[in-house]
């Protein structure tokens, strides 16, 4: 099928991996198949995977115009409904088997797929189901040469220690999006740090991660003040953001 497209959701479909993983996904899934949410929509192509397991689909989109999209993408499907909302603004009057919410980006910072799940996991059957289903974030030690807040788009740096797992969580949970945390890494080698790389890995069912992507979870590098290291020194750092807020909210410093 061919799927008409904004350009940045042209880019979406090119990342293949992404899109394969979210069909597996979907594949995947077992549980009743009477309704499912697809929150942020998009161009609909996860909607489109949905409509052969599910009686019913209702795909929200807060984009007017790749709303319009989405409907004569899946104008064929007598079980999908496209609607232009906000999802936080919608009128949900059904509970759902499953929802899909792809609005997932590095550390989901600066996306808002916590607040929306917040408010829309309460119109989820008691044993309904959401994908992804839970995010594993990582952290390293950085030289950076860019020393600007950026995301890992082939630019060049240095990583000066190994990855700390410093936040997971599962997505049915209710989930504090104001993160904080005090960090202890320990530096590998000698050199000088300018920054925090943050990795983020998607479990999109208990037997599918898919790690960073051209178009998902792309690493996102932070920086901080020059501090020349020694091997198995402890670096302690300070980190802050808000989930849905943007790159704006992130706040580092040494301790």
């Amino acid at each position: 099928m061919k799927f008409k497209t904004t350009p940045y959701h042209s880019d979406l479909l090119k990342d293949t991996d992404r899109l394969s993983a979210f069909w597996q996904a979907i594949v995947d899934y077992e549980g009743n198949n009477d309704l499912a949410y697809d929150l942020g929509c998009g161009s609909g192509v996860l909607s489109y995977f949905l409509s052969s397991y599910f009686k019913e689909i209702i795909a929200i989109e807060v984009d007017k115009k790749t709303s319009l999209i989405a409907k004569e993408n899946l104008s064929d499907f007598d079980n999908i409904e496209v609607v232009n909302s906000d999802v936080l603004e919608y009128d949900f009057t059904k509970k759902a088997d499953l929802i899909v919410c792809e609005m997932l980006d590095t550390a989901l910072i600066d996306e808002e797929e916590i607040p929306v799940l917040s408010y829309a996991k309460k119109f989820l059957k008691e044993d309904g189901k959401i994908i992804p289903q839970s995010v594993i974030n990582t952290v390293e030690l950085v030289n950076l040469e860019r020393h600007y807040l950026h995301w890992d788009e082939g630019v060049n740096y240095e990583t000066l220690s190994e990855p700390l797992v410093y936040s997971q969580f599962n997505l049915l949970d209710e989930i504090n999006p104001e993160f904080e945390a005090d960090l202890s890494l320990k530096a590998n080698r000698n050199g000088m740090i300018n920054g925090l790389k943050i990795t983020t890995y998607t479990k999109l069912n208990e037997n599918l991660i898919v790690g960073p992507l051209p178009m998902l979870n792309p690493p996102l590098l932070i920086p901080l003040d020059e501090k020349f290291v020694k091997e198995n020194d402890l670096i302690n750092v300070k980190l802050k953001y808000i989930m849905g807020e943007g790159i704006e909210s992130i706040k580092t410093d040494y301790l």
